[in-house]
């Protein structure tokens, strides 16, 4: 009998044509490589990554690239525009500049985590970069 379309599913497979056997080999499973992530922790004003030391920032600590100060409420892990005085700690005084220094001791650097797109590292056995530093003087 010959069929109208040849495509499967539109009548029933007829016992004379033959049948594909069904795959025993079973699909590879990959685990996806993952990037790694860090904490940053970055300039209110112009996004600019800060490295902070052991004992966190310093009271006078300007930002690298646009020189505005670090130790600021817009910095600061607690600062929340919805709360009273736009803190979650108990502040008894409204600071009203948030992005000048001042000298809360409950201050405490915002960080993020980040997805650690880069890597610096650099490969010591790469022959590329070997040949590329022979000629780089």
């Amino acid at each position: 009998m010959d069929r109208k379309y040849k495509q499967r599913g539109y009548q029933q497979d007829s016992d004379s044509e033959q049948k594909r056997p069904a795959s025993t080999v079973k699909p590879e499973i990959r685990s996806p490589k993952m990037m790694p992530f860090r904490e940053v922790t970055r300039c209110a004003l112009c996004g600019t990554q800060i490295n902070i030391e052991i004992g966190g920032i310093p009271f006078d600590a300007q930002c690298p690239k646009c020189h505005a100060d670090l130790r600021t409420c817009k910095n600061c892990i607690s600062f929340d525009p919805g709360a009273r005085f736009q803190c979650r700690k108990p502040v008894t005084v409204r600071v009203a500049k948030k992005d000048i220094r001042n000298e809360c001791e409950l201050f405490e650097p915002r960080k993020t985590v980040e997805r650690q797109t880069t890597t610096t590292k650099v490969e010591k056995d790469d022959p590329r970069s070997a040949f590329d530093k022979l000629f780089k003087s």
